[in-house]
């Protein structure tokens, strides 16, 4: 009876101090400024030409809820928050009926966000999963709901909601997907569209028809549980297909989304910015984005991605400025918004050689020294072993130059001179000309084992594509606020982190990938691109088991593009020649108009007209070449063999 009691109390106890704190937690809310909604997360996009490209909370105009069909607003209520009018904010049994299901089936399958919670995490939150914005949510939802009526603030959700293919907000969405007002809306448009919320990229109707409408059925048996439908009402729907317009930009660029995502990244992580401006809206923020270069980029992505399963990622910079003019971040942002070029991580195989060679030649090594290349096996200095194997196993099985190494992309040369050089000299190069990645200075470095993104790869390079000047690269020029005062301006500043005469040296070595003379006992790895080449280009491919890369610049350009799947498979050896032509597609037609152009020649670097394979003088002008060199090393010995034998020995 004792321990009845006990319970009793501590149970009243319990309650009115739940009862206490909520009443407190509320009190608070109501003191707290009040939330700003119309404006809140707003911004305008503008391209490289000052034209407006996007605007709003991701959203570019403002419905009231008077202008929404009712069957659209019955529909939202029904499949997201049936209870929204009668609850506070939250509504606990609906958590606690999901913390019962989530507990009874051992993983999360219900979750219990309201509206509300959904509005002030669509608004000022990301969605990290964290109890820091947890907390910050429940407090956020709190004082939304005191300071605001319900109607408020369900025509704010329904007006900053992600429909799907880059459409935000109810107005956007219904003109993309039906050409309509949202007042204009059927009873089939609204539940397809109410439907989509739930999983934007996989329940809209450009992505996937029969799974909208699938959807959207489920969404119109919730208006049925809840009394806003008859089921036999219900039962007449969807006979026809229901006809979608599914047009946003009059370029209809598919993978412009991926650009302005990754803008709005950048934006997040400047400093001098914080939060609470970014969050009070009104912003304007001018990027470097040339919509023809985009609208190129595009086009031949999709001409020669045709394996749908297959992912991709490319970016294209302008090297006197570093800003990005044209990106993709994935095949289909409709299937799926992860960026690759700005998130994803992969092993970059052979486009980390120009960084292992810059040093090398810092070192005292030139464009002609020859490594054997054959089949090798290192012991290391922790008692193991290691043996680089060139693609297809196939070796020169005799000294090769460095110019050569690169036209065929040796591995065992590059292994090699990693060695020769050790390891911490490749890492060092790649964090002065600006790569962020986490490198381990290891043997097999050289070979682009270490995992790096599409953008920081482009980072690196940059810097070779501006002579040896590590600037800042970015997708945003400026930003101002909704006075016009600037906030952000990007800084131009170049410093000279690279030896101007390597530098050229190095840039002059990758035009091998596409020279015929380097035709051996492999091809030069570009070569199949070259007659499509009306001009100069530094290039560099790489290969990894389940990656195909290629990377190539000019004063003019530089561009990065990455082929391969988000599981990390391998990727087939039939694909391999994707990122070479889409790069050289895309790179001439961006470039049609302009004149040709190409480095400057260094005073102190001479050219040598050399044998491509073995480096020494020859007569034979199908082999002959020039070879660059610094004054006064154009006659060096070049065999590093015997030096590297020796060191390897003590």
């Amino acid at each position: 009876m004792k321990v009845l009691r006990f319970v009793i109390k501590s149970g009243i106890f319990l309650f009115v101090s739940f009862i206490i704190v909520i009443m407190g937690l509320y009190t608070y809310a109501f003191l707290s400024p009040k939330l700003e909604l119309r404006t809140a997360g707003q911004y305008h996009i503008y391209d490289n030409k000052d034209e407006l490209l996007y605007q709003g909370s991701s959203t570019s105009s403002w419905v009231s809820l008077d202008d929404i069909n009712y069957n659209l607003i019955n529909a939202v209520i029904s499949v997201e928050d049936k209870n929204f009018y009668n609850h506070h904010g939250f509504d606990y049994l609906r958590i606690a009926k999901a913390m019962y299901l989530n507990i009874k089936n051992k993983k999360i399958t219900q979750g219990a966000s309201t509206i509300s919670q959904q509005y002030v995490k669509n608004i000022y939150l990301d969605f990290d999963s964290t109890w820091e914005r947890k907390i910050e949510e429940a407090f956020l939802t709190l004082e939304l709901e005191v300071h605001y009526s319900k109607d408020e603030i369900l025509e704010g959700y329904l007006n900053t909601i992600n429909y799907g293919q880059g459409n935000y907000g109810i107005a956007n969405a219904s003109r993309y997907y039906f050409n309509k007002e949202p007042i204009d809306l059927t009873l089939e448009e609204s539940l397809i569209l109410a439907g989509i919320p739930n999983s934007p990229g996989y329940f809209n109707p450009v992505a996937d028809y029969d799974v909208s409408i699938k959807r959207a059925k489920m969404v119109g048996q919730s208006m049925v549980n809840n009394g806003y439908l008859k089921q036999e009402e219900l039962d007449k729907l969807f006979k026809k297909e229901i006809p979608i317009y599914g047009k946003a930009h009059e370029e209809n660029l598919d993978m412009l989304m991926y650009y302005q995502d990754a803008v709005l990244q950048e934006l997040r992580n400047i400093k001098t910015i914080p939060d609470t401006l970014i969050q009070s809206g009104g912003l304007k923020i001018y990027t470097y984005l040339d919509v023809d270069a985009q609208e190129i980029l595009e086009k031949n992505t999709l001409k020669y991605l045709e394996n749908d399963e297959l992912e991709t990622a490319s970016v294209v910079i302008d090297p006197k400025t570093g800003g990005v003019i044209a990106l993709t971040g994935g095949a289909n942002y409709a299937k799926s918004q992860y960026n690759r070029a700005t998130q994803a991580v992969r092993q970059v195989g052979s486009t980390m050689k120009p960084f292992l060679y810059y040093g090398a030649l810092e070192e005292g090594m030139t464009s002609a020294s020859t490594f054997n290349s054959q089949y090798t096996t290192f012991s290391l200095s922790n008692g193991s072993v290691y043996s680089p194997k060139n693609y297809g196993s196939v070796y020169a099985n005799k000294p090769i130059t460095m110019a050569e190494a690169i036209a065929v992309s040796d591995n065992v040369y590059a292994v090699k001179t990693n060695m020769f050089l050790g390891p911490e000299k490749l890492v060092e190069t790649a964090k002065r000309v600006g790569m962020k990645a986490e490198l381990t200075a290891i043997p097999s470095l050289a070979l682009g084992t270490g995992e790096i993104s599409v953008l920081d790869l482009a980072r690196g390079y940059n810097t070779f594509a501006t002579g040896g000047y590590k600037e800042d690269i970015g997708l945003i020029r400026r930003v101002e606020d909704k006075e016009g005062n600037v906030l952000y301006e990007k800084d131009d500043k170049k410093d000279l982190v690279l030896n101007e005469n390597y530098t050229y040296i190095l840039n002059e070595m990758l035009t091998s990938s596409v020279n015929s003379q380097y035709m051996d006992y492999a091809y030069p790895t570009a070569l199949v691109i070259a007659s499509k080449l009306s001009r100069k280009y530094a290039i560099k491919t790489g290969t990894t088991d389940a990656d195909f890369w290629t990377v190539g610049y000019n004063p003019d350009i530089l561009m990065v593009s990455w082929v391969g799947y988000d599981d990390n498979r391998d990727i087939e050896a039939q694909y391999s020649g994707i990122t070479k032509q889409i790069w050289a597609d895309t790179v001439e037609e961006i470039l049609k108009e302009k004149e040709a152009s190409w480095y400057e020649t260094p005073s102190n670097v001479v050219g040598v007209v050399l044998d491509a394979a073995s480096g020494k003088p020859t007569n034979d002008t199908s082999k002959a070449t020039l070879f660059y060199f610094v004054k006064g090393t154009e006659n060096l010995v070049s065999d590093v063999e015997t030096v590297f034998k020796e060191e390897q020995e003590e």
